[in-house]
């Protein structure tokens, strides 16, 4: 499909009727449970929201530094953006990829929306917790239980926090929630939004964790390959991975979602995307990308489309 040196295919052997064909993983008895748990857990959480404005680089848009407690009394560090002058009438959580993020995303086809960027923990703004910063030793932390992995507290800080801080400061959000995921971020979206009646649509790009069991056995780079290295070092990480599927969890997803999937992806396996946008028990809308984590001469226009796409899903019965 593409020219690349990646010493395997970064298609995994998938022609899209193949990645329309992939099915989630069987799930743990007691997932829906261990979820159902940990959300209970984190609304119980008094986020107590910060705000402190700084410069904008967008004449119509007002840009503040934001903290928040979530799960485990961790203050979670990102940024808030609200229109200037125009009243705020719906609200979106915006999740980042494994890369993090350094500031809001000011391209986003949202008007009349107020905007936080949640920086997860150990990432970012949000580093200097204890939790790694590097990718690949992030994806690991505390993957020996459950209880303990990252990706639970994740979810917290980046969807359920992040969303009862959003709508502390802004109660009128409460009538149109949305979430918008890219990579870690929708990997994480998938897995948490099941559980939160409080959201009412969402996007997902490139959606990672979904489909361990097969995950662990596709070539990939990035932090797919430190999970990989640990399973054939360990023979532990399913234990605890199969409780983070997104596409197990993509069962339970009732809301309308929007999943922008990758043919060709080195660093997120394209048939784990699918398993995920194939699993959604609720409306789904697929735009399917070309390629994912990798640039190529219909990058910007690709991109383009998706914005447009994007706008119509989230405005058109707005």
């Amino acid at each position: 499909m593409f020219r690349h040196d990646y010493p395997f295919d970064p298609t995994q052997g998938h022609d899209l009727a193949a990645l329309l064909a992939v099915a989630a993983p069987e799930e743990p008895a007691d997932f829906a449970s261990f979820w159902r748990g940990l959300h209970a857990r984190s609304r119980t959480v008094a986020v107590a929201p910060a705000l402190r404005e700084l410069p904008s680089p967008q004449a119509r848009i007002r840009v503040f530094a934001v903290e928040f407690t979530s799960l485990d009394g961790l203050r979670i560090r990102g940024w808030l953006t609200r229109p200037r002058d125009e009243p705020v009438e719906r609200g979106a959580v915006v999740g980042h990829g494994y890369g993090g993020r350094d500031g809001p995303d000011f391209h986003l086809p949202l008007p009349r929306t107020a905007l936080l960027f949640p920086c997860a923990r150990g990432i970012s703004r949000s580093a200097g917790t204890g939790i790694p910063a590097n990718p690949d030793d992030h994806v690991l932390h505390g993957i020996q239980q459950r209880e303990t992995y990252v990706l639970g507290g994740c979810a917290a800080d980046t969807v359920w926090c992040a969303a009862s801080t959003l709508l502390e400061l802004f109660p009128m959000a409460a009538r149109r929630l949305e979430y918008l995921g890219i990579s870690f971020g929708g990997g994480v979206g998938a897995l948490a939004l099941p559980w939160d009646e409080r959201f009412h649509r969402a996007h997902l790009n490139v959606p990672s964790f979904g489909h361990h069991p097969r995950r662990l056995t596709w070539p990939c780079v990035g932090s797919g390959a430190a999970v990989r290295r640990y399973q054939e070092r360990t023979g532990r990480a399913l234990e605890t991975l199969r409780y983070f599927d997104a596409a197990v969890a993509a069962r339970y997803s009732r809301i309308p979602l929007h999943v922008a999937a990758a043919r060709f992806d080195p660093a997120v396996p394209p048939p784990g995307q699918f398993a995920i946008h194939n699993a959604l028990a609720g409306p789904r809308e697929l735009f399917v990308l070309k390629a994912g984590h990798f640039e190529h001469p219909g990058t910007a226009a690709e991109a383009a489309r998706l914005r447009d796409a994007l706008a119509y899903f989230f405005n058109h019965d707005f």
